[in-house]
């Protein structure tokens, strides 16, 4: 009986999982070719599915509230006014949260949305990865860590967010914006001429 119990509580967890978090882990993500889909819930409680949004320009923002780097961009407002900016010209922006529970970073639905509010952030949805399958599919190592993906659903740029790899909040003016960079390439229709950096930040809290 105890055996069986244990059985029937494992796929009841499993199954909770594949609902909670899934993605095509066939594919990587590599710039050029189609961005790794998945299916994940927000703070709101929505499934929100990444190909859902083709024929939109969809930005990945890995995030956590409590690692320097993230605090430098939105203590700064630098990330802000590029969430605000890309939004307003009709691309999805999508926070992901990727850290385990128990670990930095990790928030409740709750939280997350005191902090978007608080901020003054502007992102589409802020989306939760406890398990962390979605981070290790777009090979996501750092907060914040980048992603920009264009209307066919094609990776595009992934890397760092600037050139300056600080927490020092006076490192923000003068800066090299990578993803702003990568917008206006794409804007202007041409290849983002730089569509690889390295990214900087804490280290995601995978489990």
């Amino acid at each position: 009986m105890i055996i069986r119990n244990f059985s029937i509580g494992l796929i009841a967890v499993l199954m909770s999982a594949s609902v909670w978090a899934s993605t095509n882990t066939s594919t990587s993500a590599t710039v050029g070719e189609l961005a790794p889909d998945f299916t994940i819930v927000d703070s709101n409680g929505e499934t929100q599915t990444l190909s859902d949004y083709r024929g939109q320009r969809v930005v990945l923002e890995w995030t956590n509230h409590a690692c320097p780097y993230v605090r430098k961009h939105y203590g700064g407002g630098n990330m802000q006014a590029l969430q605000q900016d890309a939004t307003e010209d009709g691309t999805v922006w999508l926070s992901i949260i990727s850290s385990a529970p128990g670990r930095q970073g990790h928030v409740s639905a709750q939280q997350a949305n005191n902090l978007t509010a608080s901020r003054g952030a502007h992102p589409t949805a802020v989306l939760f990865d406890p398990e962390g399958t979605v981070g290790r599919a777009y090979d996501a190592r750092t907060t914040p860590h980048m992603y920009v993906i264009d209307e066919t659903g094609t990776l595009r740029y992934q890397g760092a967010i600037d050139d300056r790899p600080t927490t020092r909040r006076s490192s923000l003016e003068g800066a090299t914006n990578y993803v702003r960079l990568a917008m206006a390439d794409l804007d202007a229709g041409h290849d983002v001429e730089l569509a690889e950096t390295t990214a900087y930040g804490c280290s995601i809290k995978y489990r």
